[in-house]
């Protein structure tokens, strides 16, 4: 397999997949499609409560925006470093676009309730019993788990094909930490659930507090990291020197 060696990423990574593919342009598709689905209104407001109902659904569809096209770029920078087209990158891609059309309606209806009871206007029989609060709790947590769980089988895919793609030392060891990144945001998604299992049911939605360790992950993923990539940068750089010098 051919390495783009002048597209090189900030952090070293060398490009191999900067020509559009089919599977990237149906990926896209299907994103697109999945944020078509979230769309404020279709039809222009009448009067002015009609406007005021549609503005609020501004909050909810602003989220849902920011965590697809958060998974659009994760998804983006992984096709653009590897590269990879092959049968297993393939099924998992599509159990990927899968996730996200499966979820745009339970993140939609999630943030919407969240937006009427910021304004006051929170409808309280969306649940008949304090099950269903568990319920969905437990379906957001798999639903996490199951996108990053995906991306780790991304990341696993392309280094067992580390040789196919001639990744040098740097390279390997950034791939490693992607799959350890992925790795713990879907443990954290797993504990979401488990511990809206393992919760009364009136406080299931406690659970999702689980998810602010995911903004406390990335540091400390860092810190676990960033000695590894720096030695590995370093090598790299002393075998691309040892490589480009003139032989005596």
């Amino acid at each position: 397999m051919q390495v783009v060696n002048e597209h090189i990423d900030k952090d070293g990574f060398r490009l191999r997949g900067t020509a559009m593919s089919r599977l990237d342009g149906f990926s896209d598709v299907v994103f697109g499609f999945a944020l078509t689905l979230l769309v404020v209104s279709l039809e222009v407001p009448h009067t002015y409560d009609d406007l005021r109902a549609v503005m609020l659904g501004f909050y909810p569809f602003a989220i849902c925006f920011a965590l697809f096209i958060f998974i659009w770029y994760a998804h983006f920078k992984f096709f653009r470093r590897y590269g990879l087209h092959d049968l297993t990158t393939i099924v998992i891609n599509c159990a990927v676009l899968f996730t996200v059309l499966a979820y745009v309606y339970p993140l939609k209806f999630l943030f919407t309730q969240v937006a009427l009871g910021t304004f006051n206007h929170y409808n309280r029989h969306v649940f008949s019993n304090d099950l269903q609060l568990r319920e969905l709790v437990s379906i957001y947590g798999a639903g996490f788990a199951m996108i990053y769980l995906l991306f780790s089988a991304f990341y696993w895919n392309a280094w067992r094909q580390r040789k196919n793609l001639h990744l040098n030392q740097l390279e390997i060891t950034l791939t490693l930490a992607s799959l350890l990144s992925t790795m713990g945001l879907c443990i954290i998604g797993l504990l979401c659930c488990l511990l809206a299992r393992i919760l009364p049911p009136a406080y299931a939605g406690d659970a999702c507090y689980v998810f602010l360790l995911a903004l406390l992950w990335r540091p400390v993923h860092g810190l676990f990291t960033r000695r590894s990539i720096q030695a590995a940068r370093a090598r790299t750089l002393e075998q691309d020197r040892a490589a480009s010098a003139p032989a005596s």
